[in-house]
Parts: structure tokens; sequence; C-alpha cells
């Protein structure tokens, strides 16, 4: 497995997974919003198996409040994705140990993530990964 900052082609190929964690966007709409995003705020990673893409994961800094730090800018997990023909090898550990490296150079002490309530596997991978439950919420919109 290699893990490599995701750059030109394969920041397209980083999008291609990232369509397969958040449908309904397209590879070429996340492409445009990462390529947007300063490379100093933000970050993404592809894991690679026998030169394959097997998983991605994005991070960036965050400036304002996010739940449960003191500190800022808090280095801040976006995104994890893994192929499933490639879970169960650290794909997901050697990129999130990738994120946390940059946050840390760039002067984060802290670092977050978040996932939805009923995502179990993703509460699972954040608890065995070192992360501590902060908070739950439940979010509201109502139109005007």
């Amino acid at each position: 497995m290699v893990i490599t900052r995701a750059s030109g082609e394969t920041l397209a190929q980083a999008a291609a997974l990232a369509d397969e964690l958040f449908p309904g966007h397209g590879p070429g709409e996340l492409l445009a919003e990462w390529e947007a995003l300063s490379p100093m705020e933000c970050a993404v990673f592809l894991a690679l198996e026998e030169g394959a893409p097997a998983g991605f994961a994005q991070c960036q800094l965050r400036r304002d409040y996010v739940e449960g730090t003191q500190t800022s800018p808090v280095g801040y997990l976006e995104g994890v994705y893994v192929r499933e023909r490639f879970r169960r090898r650290g794909a997901a550990k050697a990129l999130l140990a990738a994120c946390e490296e940059w946050a840390r150079d760039r002067g984060c002490a802290e670092f977050a993530s978040d996932c939805e309530l009923d995502n179990r596997d993703s509460a699972a991978f954040h608890l065995a990964a070192g992360f501590a439950e902060a908070n739950r919420i439940v979010c509201f919109t109502k139109r005007l």
C-alpha cells in the first residue's frame, strides 16, 4: 500500500473515489472543489494498491469552532473512503496518519472528524483510530 498526496491525475482518481462516498456530486464537481482550495488549507491523499486507486482521505484546516476542541486551527478529516475489496488492510489507518501528519506540520495540536449518527462502521473506525466522541447532535432546518 502506497499513500501519496494527490495532485493532477491522482487528484482526479481521488475525486472518482470521493464520488463513491458522496454520490450525487460527480467526480468533476468534487475535483473542481478541491482544485479551488488552497494547498496550505486542504490536502487529499490517495492510497494505491499495486497501482490501483484503493482509497482516499481529504483533510482541511478549520479555523471556526470545532466541537470538543480548544485550539485553532484544527486539522479536520473531511472524508475517508476505501473501496470494499481493499478494506481491512490498513489503508484507512494509513490515510488518516497522512492527514494527521499534514495537520501537525501546519501547527495543529488537535485533529477532529465527524460521521452520521447511523454510520456505525465510520464510528467504529474513528474510535479504533483513537478519536473520542465529543458530542451528538441532530440538525434542523426550515424554509422561510
